[in-house]
């Protein structure tokens, strides 16, 4: 029997074909070897159950707004395509150049699906359109994690070009007919459970989705967790609060409506608790200068590892866990003598707020 396993990286295709007889299959050897090259070491193989998740990114180029002289990109990367059938299957397909993510999420059984925040329908709605024009897909419903336009400001023409999808996502997302409760669960499919988990702060209607098939867990964080970051306290009432454009630092969002206290609660509490193999799939690409930010306060090797990686590899979602995020994302390091140190402070959201000034300092 030979098993053939295929990453199609960024910059082009690899394959590692491995013929294996039946009678060692199972052997710990193998086992072992194939854990480390599809999980790294921790997530188990094989199953009994089929598993079906499809995660992708759609392409989104580069969206511009101008309002009040404000000038506003949205744009998104990566195609990625996850499936879990026996083995795990990953098929990556890097396009575009920004740095916004929108994702759809597939149940394979049932070709459910539904697209997380489609900020620039020019670009998302034609890969909607050839993918249900191909049966691939069944689109239910817009999720949004939260309402600033660079997440939900493409619902309305997605709306127009797509009819009767359901908008699930915080009070104030544009054109949303479904917000669901903190820990309230849904389905995508058959097998999909979604999980919503109320993070304010950025905005006090933000909300991460944690989802899970079988044993492959994921969480889409928006704008409250990056991969080495997260967002900022930034009050500004006086500006409409779709023009957050101005004023967004790469590397992070704001705490446009919120405070340190919330932050805290979000990262180290909401999200902390998740599994630590949990996947982690934010609403930008801000890495590099994340990194930049955690390695002049900690010279850790985690940090060490996720700067490399960072600049070898220009997308960086679904590659890090909530466990990972815990080691490298001093954010989230709050009650780590060594981060304490740093900041000259001890309660937990006195450091949060100490970090986020020494971040905005930058």
């Amino acid at each position: 029997m030979t098993l053939v396993i295929r990453q199609i990286h960024p910059f082009g295709p690899c394959s590692y074909p491995l013929s294996i007889s039946p009678h060692c299959f199972y052997s710990s050897l193998v086992m072992n070897f194939l854990r480390t090259q599809l999980f790294g070491t921790s997530s188990p193989l094989f199953r009994p159950q089929v598993r079906a998740m499809h995660i992708q990114s759609i392409p989104m180029c580069r969206l511009m707004l101008r309002s009040r002289h404000i000038y506003y990109q949205a744009t998104v990367a990566i195609l990625e395509y996850c499936r879990n059938i026996c083995l795990f299957y990953v098929n990556s397909i890097g396009t575009g150049k920004g740095n916004n993510y929108a994702y759809l999420v597939t149940d394979e059984p049932t070709k459910q699906s539904v697209i997380i925040d489609p900020a620039n329908p020019p670009e998302v709605a034609p890969e909607l359109k050839s993918q249900i024009a191909s049966g691939k897909i069944n689109l239910t419903a817009i999720v949004n994690t939260h309402h600033h336009w660079d997440h939900a400001g493409g619902n309305g023409d997605i709306l127009k070009q797509f009819k009767g999808l359901q908008v699930i996502g915080g009070k104030d997302c544009t054109s949303v007919t479904k917000t669901p409760a903190h820990g309230e669960e849904f389905k995508i499919g058959d097998r999909i459970s979604v999980k919503a988990l109320h993070t304010p702060c950025h905005t006090q209607d933000s909300i991460c989705y944690y989802m899970q098939d079988g044993d492959q867990r994921v969480v889409f964080t928006g704008d409250t967790l990056f991969i080495g970051g997260m967002c900022i306290v930034f009050k500004f009432s006086h500006l409409s609060r779709e023009y957050h454009g101005l004023i967004l630092n790469p590397g992070c969002g704001r705490f446009f409506e919120g405070n340190a206290k919330e932050m805290h609660k979000a990262l180290n509490e909401t999200l902390a608790s998740l599994p630590d193999d949990t996947k982690v799939y934010p609403g930008h690409e801000y890495t590099k200068a994340n990194v930049k930010f955690c390695i002049a306060v900690s010279q850790t090797e985690p940090i060490k590892k996720l700067q490399a990686f960072a600049d070898q590899n220009k997308q960086t979602q679904g590659k890090f866990t909530i466990g990972d995020e815990k080691l490298h994302n001093v954010f989230m390091r709050v009650n780590d003598p060594e981060i304490q140190k740093v900041t000259g402070k001890t309660d937990p959201v006195d450091v949060m707020a100490a970090l986020r000034e020494m971040k905005n300092s930058m």
